[in-house]
């Protein structure tokens, strides 16, 4: 594609929406280097608005510059890892209140729809890959019922960190996944927001605590994931 051929929003920001899409992809990863010169002739645009996008990488920490090395993406410690599980069960958690007071009975059924899916999928055998996304449907058909300011903030954080083994591929950690959903099914059917918002926070953790259990659960991961929109579970 061309920079003529671009779409009419700034280019900057044409910019930016691929360079985020390309790390959730898996496409640049962490400790990649990012080149000005080779992101434009990729893109179909002229260095200056890439060099403004990886800006606004920079400001939000997901790239770094090192004198030797320019622009590279950020590789996550496990404490920074830990603090974005933090930060995700606390808005997760009240995104989930927020969608008691909001949802309709269409809401709820579509929540419920989604939870079935991925329930149905795991007693399948289901790949992991593809419980992940079911995984990541779940969720965010509850966080869209909130909010859009909560989705694309909720959004940015599993855009941030995504593991390189999902826990959706150890059955026994996918059965207590499952558990707790149904536990926030049952908060959001009853309208209980407090409950809700309680039952989605303990969920979050869990499936951090759940990461502490072995050596490869608690790989720092990637940004991108194991498959392109992955779950960050």
């Amino acid at each position: 594609m061309s920079e003529m051929d671009a779409p009419p929003k700034s280019r900057t920001a044409y910019v930016l929406d691929r360079l985020k899409a390309d790390l959730q992809q898996g496409v640049i990863n962490p400790g990649d280097q990012l080149r000005q010169t080779a992101i434009a002739k990729r893109y179909g645009v002229s260095p200056t608005p890439v060099r403004e996008a990886l800006r606004i990488l920079a400001a939000d920490g997901t790239i770094e510059y090192t004198s030797h090395r320019g622009a590279t993406v950020r590789d996550f410690t496990p404490e920074m890892a830990q603090d974005l599980y933090r930060m995700r069960a606390e808005l997760e958690g009240l995104a989930c209140e927020v969608a008691v007071e909001r949802m309709t009975d269409e809401g709820y059924a579509a929540i419920v729809a989604a939870n079935e899916r991925l329930v149905r999928a795991t007693a399948d055998g289901a790949e992991p890959a593809t419980l992940s996304l079911l995984n990541k449907d779940l969720h965010f058909a509850i966080y869209e019922t909130a909010s859009s300011v909560m989705v694309e903030g909720i959004a940015l954080l599993w855009a941030r960190f995504k593991p390189s083994v999902t826990l959706w591929g150890v059955g026994e950690f996918s059965r207590a996944l499952d558990q707790d959903h149904d536990a926030i099914l049952e908060a959001l059917g009853r309208r209980d927001g407090p409950a809700a918002r309680a039952a989605m926070h303990a969920h979050v953790m869990h499936a951090w605590e759940l990461r502490q259990t072995s050596e490869e659960l608690r790989a720092t991961g990637r940004v991108g994931g194991d498959a392109p929109g992955s779950a960050a579970s």
